[in-house]
């Protein structure tokens, strides 16, 4: 292992030695930090657990999870990535793998029995791996992929939490310093500090932390307001990627035609090369790599809307090419939005969750995944309340329509329907708890082609 050089920046590259490296591959959505969408639940991923542990009892629970975390990604799934000519995988986990809030700073070394597994699995297949925070103490961000079921995010108003987060990338860094395999570390997933004075900061703080521990690794940094405002972090620090997100909106679940009009604004293939340099302005200017932790389209199982889908991706790869910029899909695996690989539509643990998952669509519950035409009767008095009375009120980071909607759809409505999932595992034997988990394994799984058709085409260059 030490023979492979670990990855380094030089200017405006990622170097191997002294070969480029372009990072491509995915993200691994879904995994040690779970997200409703993808696995098709309701809420937060701990909502969810602790309704699930009441409704199926430890035994079952512990059994649910221990198959989930083990079948979810395996050699098998390494070997298709690495089919698929990937050379990278962005692993996002929570701090809850390593740390309990009921006793904070105290590390427990658990979580790294499931993500060296993978490390060594993508190795074998000659994978790198990209290690992401994406859950820390108190939610980065307003939303329910930071484990985040009240649209406020604590962690940049408290001291506490920024320690833990700190001591606990110490630990991590020791643990990974090294190895070659490794690309390096992604500290904190889409921060959004609504003041935008204490990401710098803590950045610095963060980097200095982990350079005394290992000194070798690349840092990964995301931009404030979900990875997309650089302005507020300072110059650049040695060794360290900037990350840019860059989600297209004719890509959304309520996105329009492609090319055609989206929530207002026009976009064809210019608009999204547009908004992809404006988004990297930061690294371009400052000499620095490019790097898209996140982007790519849902796709709605309509095959003309999905070719148009097909067409977005396959522009924004066009463009990453010409930029030399390295990216991770969102995301590898799901139950049908997204990923390149599905659980098997006619599997138990999707037909099992159907009710549940039809009355998420009715609702409007998963703000990634769902739209609001079947609550409009509910949201329309209360947006039409909100332009009459205040005007002027633009909450971070989207604004006040989005924030209405946030509250009533994605955070009142799912926390109701939280219960509605774990009931359906209710009596469920640890044994049978077992077997639905294993449907997350990529041999009961099924490939959507076209998707890993487009990508092998495009990792060929």
């Amino acid at each position: 292992m030490s023979e492979l050089p670990i990855l380094r920046v030089d200017g405006t590259r990622i170097v191997s030695g002294t070969e480029p490296v372009r990072l491509r591959g995915f993200g691994l959505g879904g995994w040690m930090n779970m997200e409703n969408f993808i696995t098709g639940y309701a809420g937060s991923e701990s909502q969810q657990r602790r309704a699930l542990r009441r409704a199926m009892g430890e035994e079952a629970y512990e059994a649910f999870f221990e198959r989930f975390l083990h079948d979810f990604f395996t050699d098998s799934d390494a070997a298709f990535l690495q089919s698929l000519g990937v050379n990278s995988l962005r692993v996002p986990f929570s701090y809850r793998h390593f740390e309990d809030d009921a006793e904070p700073l105290v590390l427990r070394d658990e979580g790294f029995r499931l993500l060296d597994r993978v490390v060594e699995a993508c190795a074998r297949h000659g994978i790198y791996t990209i290690l992401d925070l994406h859950a820390v103490p108190g939610a980065q961000n307003q939303h329910w992929h930071s484990d985040n079921p009240t649209q406020w995010a604590g962690f940049w108003a408290q001291e506490q939490f920024q320690h833990r987060v700190v001591a606990l990338w110490e630990h991590i860094a020791d643990h990974y310093r090294g190895n070659p395999w490794v690309a390096g570390y992604n500290p904190v997933n889409e921060p959004a500090d609504v003041e935008g004075s204490t990401i710098g900061p803590f950045y610095r703080r963060l980097e200095a932390a982990i350079r005394r521990v290992d000194p070798d690794h690349i840092l990964f940094l995301d931009g404030n307001r979900y990875s997309t405002q650089f302005d507020q972090l300072g110059d650049p620090l040695p060794n360290t990627v900037y990350t840019a997100h860059d989600y297209a909106l004719p890509g959304f679940v309520d996105g329009g035609p492609y090319p055609g009009v989206s929530r207002g604004q026009f976009v064809d293939r210019d608009a999204v090369e547009r908004t992809f340099l404006q988004r990297t302005e930061f690294m371009r200017r400052t000499g620095t790599p490019i790097w898209v932790g996140e982007f790519g389209p849902v796709y709605t199982g309509d095959p003309d809307r999905d070719a148009e889908r097909s067409q977005l991706l396959q522009d924004q790869l066009d463009i990453y090419d010409r930029y030399d910029a390295s990216w991770a899909l969102w995301t590898y695996k799901d139950i049908g939005l997204q990923g390149v690989v599905t659980a098997d539509p006619q599997g138990d643990y999707l037909r099992l969750i159907a009710p549940v998952r039809e009355k998420k669509a009715r609702l409007g519950v998963d703000s990634w995944g769902s739209t609001d035409a079947g609550v409009r009767s509910i949201l329309d008095p209360i947006e039409k309340l909100f332009a009459e009375e205040f005007p002027d009120f633009q909450p971070y980071p989207w604004g006040a329509r989005r924030w209405i909607h946030g509250h009533v759809r994605h955070v009142m409505l799912a926390e109701a329907m939280v219960d509605d999932h774990a009931r359906l595992f209710a009596g469920v034997a640890p044994s049978a708890a077992a077997e639905l988990a294993g449907d997350f394994a990529f041999e009961r799984c099924v490939v959507r082609q076209p998707l890993a058709d487009l990508l092998r085409g495009s990792l060929r260059n």
